[in-house]
């Protein structure tokens, strides 16, 4: 848990802070707090001020107090930032510097009320670089990102803010606190001791060098990635190469080539992941070789967006500071303070998984291997050929195919009809859309979510569509997180990449991408229901091992009866999905779950190895061979598979070498144990409202006030088993 006064530190891994409040701040709750006398109010005085015709200077009257996108240009952001750092700054001096003794009111409601203009530019340029960047705001990206390091360091190395810090936890049992209280002080504490509050003088140095160091590196490695996802997509001169894709996906990729100043051709785009979703449908198998090389070969081409030299320097950087803070390698330090705690939790984990994962996948590609003699093809199953002979198998076994499904998944209706109704079943809460709130680009939406008794619950943004300002895959961020001491209400976005169509035509879904929608507006639903005293425990504010349960487990209403049925329906005819595709739906649901599972296994195993490495094991590595160390890494956990690449690979693994889920990449399958057996529950009790009020009160109004394993025992009246992941995957 990182304290909610540092995540602007987090801006350049594109995870938004907080915005301000539009409301008058409420004092905690504390225990007993009838029979003692009111705390002393502290106040801020501030001597640095912004510009007051910068859109952040003062707070928004907008609905939500959501700043108007029309009226920020890149040029308000860095002064912005200068501002609030400073505010910040001379916020913390007057914490650290009273005459006062250290109570709970006079320090830790102070410290998390401080950097509130800081807090609001943060959100918005997180928003930016993550969604809508370009030239301007990536080299803003690169001139903070030391800067907010240092800052960064200035608070959590600030030896007399620690000091009260530390008079508080040490007096912790004598001081009557409520049990958030309790845990935001001994929370706060730890997020202090291991940014390194407690090293000597030389060594806080050394800290401070190695954090703006990995600040530039992380950045500059994140913008190399969408770079490259650019310059690496593929064109193609030849209408007759894109044979098996649909009609709707050629004239995309015609229009893409036409953007790009290239008419007549064809412009097939790249994603992040290792496997490109369009190698299921191509017949020409050199054009799937072709797109695979360009992905596979992303930031190890030798040009100026390669991430050799950074994936290596920041392993290495990462490892020094554990070294430095008191752990032996970076991994343990980052699993100190999440849900599995050690390596000897996460590692047999992963070793079990991939076990049960290679003999599901061996099965599978003897399955595709014999289709393919069966068709003379007269080669050996590649990478490039799974995702295409796996269609080609499952049409046969379940005689339906993704270009079936898609007419009956066109967006606007999964969205309302499936998504947002799903929520409204379980928890009440109803969609209105606003027209009148200013977006950054025309496609973005704006709902305000009304509780079960009609009051206004937060702002919910849904940017749907990919285009070339905005980085891979899908992700939530916020503007505005639920806080009863600053009296916000949640801002919420959900960033999705969803191809979109030629101009006037539908937008039709895969199957995935349902998935997908349902997934991030999980990580919604979380904020959404936050309901806590302390900004640093709302919403997705958890351990990384846990944050991905709530946005995993909502996955499962894209197919529950009684949702898919509302939502799944023909955009022409309005005829339902019929039970036949239904059926096939759910019999191939353990269908290449032996592939899936082992490609994401592989990336997470990759993850481990990077930083369970010691920093003489990092620096003994061939730097100038990082394909050939990443063969010997996987190799080592025996997932040096050709068919089957992981997920990412550590010259495009944005997660891990830019975002936040350094030695963490395992929570997602660690989430989803939680996941499937919280899925058995509802299998058993049923959807219903008083089941959904169950989960949103034990668990997604809770983010962080309490142990997470906790909450989730609180849930299901027991701890959680593997069993049912093992099943749902078809590994058991």
């Amino acid at each position: 848990m990182k304290p909610r006064f540092l995540l602007s530190f987090l801006t350049m891994m594109l995870i938004s802070g907080c915005a301000g409040s539009q409301n008058k701040p409420a004092e905690p709750v504390q225990a007993e707090q009838t029979e003692q006398a009111a705390p002393k109010a502290f106040t801020f005085e501030h001597k640095t001020m912004l510009s007051s015709d910068n859109p952040f200077a003062q707070k928004s009257d907008l609905p939500f107090g959501i700043v108007d996108f029309t009226k920020i240009k890149p040029e308000h952001y860095m002064p912005a930032f200068e501002a609030g750092m400073a505010q910040q700054l001379e916020e913390i001096e007057q914490i650290a510097n009273q005459a006062d003794a250290p109570t709970f009111e006079n320090t830790m409601i102070p410290l998390e009320k401080s950097g509130e203009l800081l807090d609001r530019v943060s959100a918005y340029f997180s928003n930016d670089a993550g969604a809508n960047t370009n030239d301007e705001i990536k080299a803003i990206q690169r001139d903070l990102a030391p800067k907010l390091a240092a800052f960064n360091d200035s608070v959590m190395l600030n030896e007399k803010l620690f000091e009260r810090v530390e008079s508080l936890y040490q007096q912790r049992e004598s001081l009557n606190l409520d049990p958030e209280s309790l845990r935001l002080l001994e929370e706060t504490h730890r997020s202090f001791v291991l940014s390194g509050a407690k090293l000597k003088p030389e060594d806080k140095e050394a800290i401070r060098q190695i954090n703006s160091e990995l600040a530039t590196l992380t950045t500059a490695y994140g913008q190399n990635i969408l770079s490259e996802m650019n310059d690496a997509a593929v064109i193609v001169e030849d209408a007759a190469e894109l044979d098996g894709m649909s009609d709707e996906q050629i004239r995309a990729a015609a229009d893409a080539a036409r953007e790009r100043g290239m008419e007549g051709k064809y412009l097939i785009a790249i994603q992040n992941t290792t496997i490109q979703p369009v190698l299921k449908s191509l017949n020409n198998r050199a054009l799937r070789e072709r797109i695979h090389q360009a992905s596979i070969s992303r930031g190890m081409r030798g040009n100026e967006a390669d991430n050799t030299k950074n994936a290596f320097r920041i392993a290495e950087l990462r490892a020094k500071r554990a070294n430095l803070i008191g752990f032996n390698t970076f991994a343990d330090l980052a699993l100190y303070n999440k849900v599995a705690k050690t390596t000897d939790a996460v590692n047999p984990m992963l070793a079990q998984l991939t076990d049960a994962a290679k003999k599901s996948l061996a099965r599978e590609a003897a399955e595709l291997q014999a289709l393919i003699d069966a068709e003379n093809g007269g080669f050996t199953l590649a990478a490039h050929d799974w995702l295409y002979y796996a269609e080609k198998l499952r049409k046969q076994k379940y005689d339906f195919d993704d270009n079936q499904l898609k007419p009956y998944f066109e967006i606007d209706n999964v969205i309302q009809n499936g998504v947002f109704y799903a929520a409204n079943q379980l928890y009440g809460i109803t969609f209105k859309e606003r027209k009148d709130i200013p977006v950054y680009n025309p496609d973005v939406r704006v709902f305000e979510v009304l509780d079960a008794d009609g009051s206004s619950l937060a702002l919910f943004i849904g940017d749907y569509y990919a285009r070339p300002s905005k980085r891979g895959g899908a992700w939530k961020s916020q503007l505005s997180s639920q806080s009863a001491l600053i009296g916000n209400k949640p801002v919420i976005l959900n960033q999705i990449n969803i191809p979109k169509p030629p101009e006037g035509e539908k937008t039709l879904l895969t199957f995935d991408e349902v998935t997908t929608l349902f997934h991030e507006f999980g990580h919604a639903l979380h904020e959404m229901f936050s309901n806590v005293t302390y900004p640093s425990f709302a919403g997705t504010r958890v351990p990384r091992d846990f944050v991905e349960f709530p946005s995993q487990f909502n996955e499962i209403w894209a197919l529950w009866p009684g949702i898919l049925d509302h939502y799944a329906v023909h955009w022409q005819t309005g005829e339902k999905l019929p039970q036949e595709l239904i059926d096939k739906i759910l019999a191939a649901d353990k269908f290449n779950q032996g592939y899936m599972t082992t490609e994401y296994l592989a990336a997470a195993v990759l993850d481990q190895k990077w930083h369970q490495m010691t920093l003489e094991q990092i620096q003994a590595l061939d730097h100038n061979d990082l394909a050939g160390v990443e063969k010997k890494l996987l190799a080592e956990a025996g997932l040096d598979i050709p068919t089957t690449p992981p997920r990412y690979r550590t010259a495009y693994y944005n997660h891990v070498f830019a975002g936040g889920y350094a030695a963490g990449y395992y929570a997602y399958i660690w989430s989803e144990v939680l996941d499937a057996d919280a899925e058995d529950w509802f299998k058993t009790h049923g959807l219903s409202r008083e089941n959904g009020e169950h989960l949103r009160k034990t668990i997604l109004s809770k983010g962080y006030s309490e142990d997470s394993m906790k909450l989730y025992r609180d849930f299901a009246g027991r701890n959680p088993s593997i069993e049912p992941l093992l099943i749902r995957r078809g590994l058991k």
